[in-house]
């Protein structure tokens, strides 16, 4: 059958997801920046994890020689080496890779690596097939283990590896699976036997869990040609709603029946797209400006995380500052700019904060679209940095939300699909701004920013240049985008 671990974790997910990959991978979706730089994460996870296990051997892997893998793997068990790493076997067609594998007297012991910062179900079925192999090429084994991330660390002066990991014994649970593996296999065989035609199996909350499929948007918009605002934003996916109605054939808003039942919020939402007309609660939004005191200092921070700590202080995908952007309007229409961008390859939380707390004054208006990020970004540099704490805790209490009163329906349009996010809110009131970001040179969104902030001490020199002129460029455009939001909203009462 040709089966890696990979593949029966995604065959797991949706049977479809498999043949796709194996006879039709070109209407798959590829992976983005952000998907790559999580692929890249849990390479240099899984080197580091291997230290945990000090004085063992990797079996170099070979794409054009997995039996030679496996021969590698099998003289090292049987000359007792305690730790192989990418312990390679092969059993019916179906090829594992053990992170780590331990060879003990009583037995071998299986420890899944994975960059995350919990044990989650996929994972059961992922060290679930690799036992099913061994133990049906006839091995003992004594114990299954996923080795993860452990958040509540905190990095000292050096790094700790066993505070950084923890290891978590899964053999219950994987034993529990292994009654369902040859049934699920034969039913993956049975799929993948008919090459000519895909599986016939609709869309679902399968679609994104454990992960968005790659498949999505070839099922979702290609075949069934399911609209970028659909009843599915409406409902969760999966809801007893959504399934009633899609399988009425309804999956245009439009198409849902006026005396349908709903929420009062979710009325809202199909009248509104109904109509395609603007709702604007004039009373509420002039209730919301009268909290906002001049001169409003609009922030916005742009943030990286880490799995593995550089700095101390630091946990394990913690959100850490590297840049912000502070608009500063004030009454008579005068808008000052002020922006920090950190030093590329130092930790940039300790100078961020001490120009943060120069440039916003005690008691003045803060706004932020979507506060409780930043927010949390203060609270955690009050918390690293004492000598500020006070300071950042009162720019805190003085922030404000500009997304309070989209969040809260006082403004709706049409072409907010519902939705008061920042990407729907912008386009539709300042669409001249949505079209700013799209003539950015480089980095257009904040994914962009999180992803080529830590590559820059890699860059050349120039490259290096060019990609902090855009990380700046493009986050001053975040802050003046929120002055154009702001200006809308005064309009609606004058």
């Amino acid at each position: 059958m040709n089966l890696s671990k990979s593949l029966y974790t995604k065959a797991i997910q949706c049977p479809k997801a498999l043949w796709l990959k194996k006879y039709n991978k070109e209407v798959l979706t590829p992976p983005d920046a952000t998907a790559l730089a999580r692929f890249e994460t849990g390479n240099v996870v899984g080197e580091l994890a291997c230290k945990l296990f000090p004085n063992g051997k990797e079996v170099i892997y070979n794409p054009d020689d997995f039996n030679g893998m496996v021969e590698t793997t099998k003289e090292w068990i049987e000359e007792g080496l305690e730790y192989i790493y990418e312990a390679t076997f092969l059993y019916n067609g179906i090829l594992v890779l053990v992170d780590v594998l331990k060879v003990t007297p009583d037995g071998l012991e299986i420890y899944e690596v994975k960059s995350s910062s919990s044990v989650k179900d996929i994972y059961l079925h992922d060290v679930s097939i690799q036992l099913y192999v061994l133990k049906q090429l006839g091995y003992s084994v004594i114990s299954s283990n996923v080795v993860h991330i452990d958040s509540s660390y905190v990095r000292g002066d050096e790094l700790d590896l066993n505070g950084l990991f923890k290891i978590v014994d899964v053999s219950d649970e994987v034993n529990t699976l292994q009654v369902d593996i040859p049934k699920r296999l034969e039913e993956f065989e049975l799929y993948l036997a008919d090459r000519d035609n895909e599986p016939d199996i609709d869309i679902g909350s399968h679609c994104n869990k454990p992960y968005e499929c790659d498949a999505k948007e070839y099922c979702w918009r290609v075949q069934r040609n399911i609209p970028e605002y659909s009843l599915f934003n409406i409902f969760n996916l999966g809801s007893k709603k959504q399934i009633e109605l899609y399988e009425q054939g309804i999956v245009n808003i439009e198409d849902i029946p006026d005396g349908y039942a709903m929420t009062a919020i979710q009325k809202q939402k199909v009248q509104n797209w109904k109509e395609q007309v603007t709702f604007v609660d004039e009373e509420n939004i002039k209730d919301f400006l009268n909290t906002l005191n001049y001169p409003i200092y609009h922030l916005d921070f742009e943030t990286f995380q880490q799995a593995i700590p550089e700095w101390k202080g630091i946990s394990p995908y913690q959100q850490i500052p590297f840049q912000y952007s502070l608009h500063i309007e004030h009454s008579d229409g005068i808008i000052e700019h002020k922006e920090f961008l950190g030093e590329d390859g130092i930790d940039p939380r300790y100078e961020l904060a001490k120009r943060l707390v120069e440039d916003i004054p005690i008691d003045v208006t803060v706004l932020a679209y979507n506060m409780s990020f930043e927010k949390g970004v203060n609270a955690k540099l009050a918390e690293s940095f004492p000598e500020f704490t006070d300071h950042l805790l009162s720019i805190n209490e003085n922030t404000k939300d500009l997304m309070f009163p989209f969040q809260k329906k006082y403004y709706v349009t049409p072409e907010m699909q519902g939705s008061y996010s920042i990407k729907y809110v912008l386009p539709s009131l300042v669409p001249e701004m949505a079209e700013a970001y799209k003539s950015l040179n480089g980095i257009q969104n904040g994914s962009d920013a999180m992803n080529a902030f830590p590559k820059l001490p890699s860059m050349s020199p120039k490259e290096k240049a060019d990609t902090r002129t855009a990380l700046l460029e493009y986050c001053k455009l975040d802050t003046l985008a929120m002055v154009e939001v702001l200006k809308k909203l005064k309009k609606v009462i004058e």
